[in-house]
């Protein structure tokens, strides 16, 4: 910084937003998200000017944020929304939540009124500074442009750091508040500032310490029987890390369907995938019941399997030695009831623990992931029995339906509520390379259109979201996208008229006024929102109809909306009668064990 000969308004903004954005693609951004709006005008026109950076323009800040998520999980890298000031920003917070929780990497952008407009009822104008409290990992209120003083190198500066740190471990939104005074229309020039900075803030992923890795591998061999439980995650790295490490210590590997690990060519032998069915009943839990447990990734989608885990903790005698491998500033076991963490790069933990293993061969228990083999080969027979006696198309049939109609390299991006359970339950195990991804941060139903469509937007490969009716409903100006930056997707959405998770919870047998209140019937078509936003449309009768669907969507440009009615009740019904011939499938299959 420097001072100098006072620059004319418009040249001296130009420089100030210019150096800004420089930095911001020196740190590894090459997308931002925006909304339109006036105090955001110089930082809007000089990213629109920059060949380095893709603009994604959108009208509401909600989608907006939720679609910069979906290209940020897609890519692995940081990405920048904007917005002008006011409630603009508020309309980001449910986007910066989810990014927090789920470590996504997002840099926000709050365009903002100068000091002298604070606090004086100035239109447009509230207290934006650190808005989004502690779900941003750092709030910076850059300073004003100065005609007198250089700013660029500071502009640089805090662009290039605000990228780095928030893809620096833990992932996670950084907020950038950016106050102008009017004049707000830069000087136009040919060549932006390249970006190129003198500032680095890359940082590596924390190696594991030697000494810690060596204690908790002395605690994780003490006994043959553990199981190793791989939560939510993006990291393609890890799926043959923990695949080695699991076959090193003879542990099953129960892996969420959003963990990397169900789907790919990487060794799949230790893979459990129909927990969720299976670990329903008292009886499992002690015939299945584990001394160790290692939990990688985030919380678990299955609600069985975490009841399994609290169930083993407190009724047992001896309760198992559980470990977690986490940022400790994003805990991943719930129940509080691991003992031991690991707090590195998981990829570098798996690759430890399996190279001492490898060195000093534990003992093993072949018996014991027999078992867990037994009880999911068991499951899938039950389950494929269950739903092929079903002649109607119901929410598990158009799952799986979906699942085999998809070609490798797809992607499918699973709605909240009953879609990413169901997919838990339905998704066996495969070598079909597919990437499953989803809003699992804070578990919200909002943004799901949104992130799907951003995912899908720097996506090669076909991308099915799966939604349910409230969801898509929640998120329908996120279909603006679709058509406005010629997306590529398909929406297949089960239209329950209402929640239907709620159907499978204690409410719906205890409560009177349970409809209104939970079931939240809204006797909707979305086929007029299809044709308001140009998507192409169908709603099929049977499974034959649904493959031909997807099939169609697949081989078409566009996005196409399929949709699927279903009954609440009989769903409900329907899965309850899976559980209970899964119970008794693997009951006989345990048998000997048993015995």
């Amino acid at each position: 910084m420097g001072t100098r000969e006072p620059l004319a308004p418009d040249v001296a903004l130009h420089e100030h937003v210019d150096a800004f954005l420089a930095g911001l693609v020196a740190g590894g951004v090459r997308h931002l998200c925006l909304c339109p709006g006036s105090r955001s005008t110089p930082l809007a026109i000089e990213a629109s000017r920059r060949p380095d950076l893709k603009v994604w323009v959108h009208l509401d800040e909600r989608s907006c944020g939720y679609f910069a998520t979906g290209i940020a999980q897609a890519l692995d890298e940081p990405v920048a929304i904007l917005c002008t000031s006011g409630t603009a920003a508020a309309n980001f917070l449910p986007a910066v939540a989810e990014a927090s929780h789920a470590k996504i990497p997002l840099v926000v952008i709050t365009a903002d009124r100068p000091p002298e407009l604070r606090d004086v009822g100035a239109p447009q104008t509230m207290e934006q500074r650190q808005i989004y409290g502690g779900f941003a990992k750092r709030s910076v209120d850059l300073a004003l442009v100065d005609l007198a003083q250089d700013l660029r190198g500071y502009m640089e500066h805090w662009g290039a750091r605000l990228a780095a740190l928030a893809a620096s471990a833990p992932a996670g939104p950084v907020q950038c508040n950016a106050p102008f005074r009017e004049p707000l229309i830069p000087a136009a020039v040919r060549d932006p500032r390249p970006a190129h900075s003198e500032n680095s803030f890359a940082s590596a992923a924390r190696r594991p310490d030697p000494t810690e890795l060596d204690h908790a591998f002395s605690l994780l061999t003490r006994d043959p029987r553990g199981i190793i439980v791989c939560g939510p995650q993006r990291d393609a790295r890890l799926p043959a890390a923990v695949a080695r490490l699991a076959r090193a210590l003879g542990f099953p590997i129960l892996a969420d369907p959003l963990s990397a690990l169900r789907f790919g060519s990487h060794d799949r032998e230790s893979v459990i995938s129909a927990y969720d069915a299976f670990l329903r009943g008292p009886a499992m839990h002690d015939l299945l019941r584990p001394r160790l447990v290692l939990r990688l990734g985030a919380p678990p989608t299955s609600k069985a399997l975490e009841q399994f885990l609290d169930a083993i903790s407190v009724d047992a005698e001896e309760p198992p030695l559980q470990f977690t491998v986490a940022d400790l500033e994003r805990w991943n076991a719930p129940s509080l009831r691991a003992g031991h963490a690991l707090a590195a790069d998981p990829v570098a933990i798996c690759e430890g623990l399996a190279e001492l293993a490898h060195r000093q061969p534990p003992e093993a228990d072949v018996g014991w992931i027999e078992a867990w083999r037994r009880s999911d080969a068991a499951t899938w027979e039950a389950i494929d029995a269950a739903l092929a006696d079903e002649p109607q198309l119901s929410e598990p049939t158009a799952i799986r339906a979906a699942l085999k109609s998809l070609p490798a390299g797809s992607t499918i991006f699973a709605g909240n509520s009953m879609p990413v359970r169901d997919l838990d339950t339905f998704a066996a195990s495969s070598p079909k390379h597919m990437r499953l991804l989803g809003n699992r941060g804070v578990n919200g139903i909002d943004g799901v259109v949104s992130s799907a469509l951003g995912v899908a937007a720097v996506s090669g490969g076909p991308l099915l979201l799966l939604i349910g009716d409230l969801s898509l409903y929640h998120d329908l100006n996120g279909l603006f996208a679709a058509k406005r930056h010629d997306v590529n997707a398909t929406i297949l959405m089960l239209n329950n008229d209402g929640g239907g998770i709620f159907s499978f919870l204690p409410q719906a047998e205890s409560v009177i006024e349970f409809e209104e209140l939970f079931g939240t019937p809204h006797g909707l078509s979305f086929a007029p929102a299809a044709e308001l936003y140009g998507l192409g449309y169908s709603r099929p009768d049977s499974l034959v109809e649904l493959r031909d669907a997807i099939a169609g969507s697949i081989s078409s440009a566009g996005v196409q909306l399929i949709e699927v009615p279903t009954r609440r009740d009989e769903n409900a019904a329907l899965h309850r009668r899976i559980w209970s011939r899964v119970a008794v499938a693997t009951a006989k299959a345990l048998a000997p064990a048993a015995t």
